[in-house]
């Protein structure tokens, strides 16, 4: 699959699942421990608001504090939409040209930095599911489209800290293996 598509098709999964999420859901528990389901979609909307300087050639120190705190305002979902839509915007201009993004941790390439922003949007998309009891099915072809890429990252993100360990047996679904490699548990549950 066609990188930029992807993105956009995993943009578009977070969307959908944050647009189905009601009054009851911001202060609920996610999968993600330390987070309820407003500090989830902070957290995604803040992504979002620094892809747009990133791959236009801005670096950390250029963008600074700007994004910190609560980006959600008294409308979580249009302010999520708006962020989803100008972060998506700027990856679809961008992608053509390639080059490089200056990110956290250095210089890194506009298409793992792209890749990197898909895998996040489609497991945080099943988090949010999962925490406002949505239908946590992710596209098939999404899921496929990111485990290989991940595969290859699993052992150095788990090593950075950027995700836990792994919690449960994946089982034989694509999906649960995904779920399981980023350091979920597909059987997580509110109720826990």
């Amino acid at each position: 699959m066609e990188l930029g598509a992807l993105h956009e098709r995993t943009v578009g999964e977070w969307t959908r699942m944050v647009e189905g999420l009601d009054a009851s859901h911001w202060g609920r528990p996610t999968p993600c421990t330390d987070w309820t389901v407003r500090d989830l979609v902070n957290h995604v909307v803040g992504e979002e608001l620094w892809t747009v300087p990133l791959v236009h050639g801005a670096t950390i120190e250029e963008v600074g504090d700007r994004f910190d705190g609560d980006l959600l305002g008294d409308d979580p979902v249009a302010r999520a939409r708006a962020a989803a839509q100008e972060a998506a915007a700027a990856v679809h201009e961008r992608m053509p040209s390639g080059g490089t993004v200056h990110l956290s941790y250095g210089e890194e390439q506009l298409g793992e930095y792209v890749h990197q922003l898909a895998a996040d949007h489609l497991v945080h998309a099943w988090d949010l599911a999962m925490a406002s009891g949505q239908d946590a099915a992710l596209d098939p072809e999404l899921v496929d489209a990111l485990s290989g890429w991940f595969a290859d990252r699993e052992d150095l993100y788990r090593s950075a800290g950027v995700i836990g360990a792994r919690v449960a047996d994946p089982g034989d679904d694509a999906q649960s293996r995904l779920i399981v490699a980023t350091g979920r548990d597909p059987g997580w549950s509110t109720k826990a």
